[in-house]
């Protein structure tokens, strides 16, 4: 009864313009997420200009200020990403939990469908606690069930989640999602091993690749990007994170003063506002340790977006990349890249690239393999990027193929039906 109740209050008329609403992490500073995002936008405004568009996110004021669309707080409580210390800052996190699901609740059935762009949705690779993401995640689509607003889960990423908590509220919400789709295999096998029926599922790839490429510029030759992250390990590093850090930015610093000791440039990426910390401290090691270095030898500007971040990769000839987005974006411009993973799913994406051979893991980083591995790459730079070349031309087209998809079976007055090949894909 308060399901139909809902759906007949936020029923819209016949020829009304669609609305789309927009879910995640956006605006907080996570080049990556902002990315995936700025690819669905921009097909949606391209197929679908007349959309009313808005956005419940954790950086509303940004999101706002850059994409001009309406954007509510994805949290009440202000402090949510702060650790909660004394009663009144517990008590403050407890009320913000229900309110956030009257307030997801209201923000859902002002639209027809809500898609969460891409992004690691459903992972817990890095540290994630269930009230946090993993529960409004679950308030979306607990909503978009009761108010008959589709929910849809596109390219997103995945993986097999231990702690229970966590484990149910994202089976539980890609249960309920209208639509899912995955970024790669490994991604809907592991909702798969949860307990998701995924046998209507797709993979297509991560929504960076359908990002427009900048345009074309000089790249000075011997020039290495090298992007580095504030890496503290997982869930079950709390205890050892300072450590997991120090050893990796240490081995960091290690590798550029061999570069620059080998005569090459280095240009200093980050993924996340957080990351410019292990950035200071590579520039102060190298002060400390190569004095009389040319400053012009590291470079390391600040960026806003994944645009800016691949205008600044398309001027180098390689590139030495952890954070997940830093080594897609150096693919989609086909750099030949070396891979400091934190999880399989870089693992997996250099694999279907071609680059298997070109990966550690951060946690064996081996500096002296990184070293060997990073000078065949250079050897093999130009038969590397014609392969690579080549796969971003099926990436995009499958991202194309994708889009397709989501006009014809969620977004209502799309130019055409839906095939009936389409239509099974999608969950009523």
């Amino acid at each position: 009864m308060i399901r139909r109740s809902l759906a007949r209050k936020r029923k819209r008329s016949t020829g009304t313009p669609p609305r789309v609403g927009f879910f995640g992490l956006l605006g907080s500073g996570n080049f990556g997420n902002d990315g995936s995002f700025e690819a669905v936008l921009a097909f949606i405004r391209a197929k679908h200009p007349d959309a009313v568009l808005g956005c419940l996110c954790a950086g509303p004021e940004q999101v706002t200020a850059r994409y001009g669309i309406p954007a509510t707080p994805l949290h009440w409580y202000h402090s949510e990403y702060q650790a909660a210390s004394g009663l009144l800052a517990i008590a403050a996190k407890t009320l913000g939990k229900g309110l956030d699901a009257i307030r997801t609740l209201s923000w859902v059935r002002r639209f027809d469908v809500v898609i969460v762009p891409g992004m690691g949705v459903l992972e817990a690779t890095l540290p994630l606690r269930p009230w946090a993401t993993p529960y409004a995640l679950f308030l979306l689509c607990v909503s978009g069930r009761l108010c008959r607003t589709k929910v849809a889960l596109v390219s997103v990423g995945a993986n097999v989640i231990h702690q229970r908590l966590t484990r149910w509220m994202f089976t539980s919400a890609a249960s309920l999602a209208h639509y899912r789709s995955y970024r790669d295999t490994l991604s809907r096998d592991a909702m798969r091993r949860m307990g998701v029926d995924t046998s209507n599922d797709e993979v297509y790839p991560d929504l960076a690749f359908a990002l427009p490429v900048p345009p074309d510029v000089s790249v000075a030759e011997r020039t290495v990007g090298v992007g580095v992250m504030a890496y503290y390990g997982g869930n079950d590093d709390r205890r050892r994170a300072d450590e997991i850090h120090n050893a990796y930015v240490d081995k960091m610093k290690r590798f550029v003063r061999w570069l620059v000791d080998n005569d090459r440039r280095v240009r200093l990426f980050t993924g996340d506002h957080v990351d410019e910390s292990v950035v200071t401290e590579i520039i102060s090691d190298l002060c400390a340790h190569r004095p009389d270095l040319k400053p012009s030898r590291v470079v390391a500007e600040s960026v806003s977006s994944l645009a800016d971040l691949m205008q600044q990769m398309s001027s180098v000839d390689t590139v030495v990349a952890t954070r997940y987005h830093n080594v897609l974006c150096a693919l989609k411009l086909s750099k030949p890249t070396l891979s400091i993973g934190y999880a399989a799913k870089n693992d997996m994406l250099m694999a279907e690239m071609g680059l298997v051979d070109f990966c550690q893991s951060i946690r064996s980083l081996d500096v002296e393999r990184l070293i060997e591995q990073f000078t065949e790459l250079e050897s093999r730079r130009g038969q590397l990027e014609a392969a690579m070349v080549e796969t971003n031309l099926i990436a995009a087209r499958r991202l194309e193929q994708q889009f397709t998809v989501l006009s014809s079976t969620l977004i209502p007055m799309a130019e055409s039906e839906p095939a009936p090949a389409e239509r099974a894909r999608v969950r009523t």
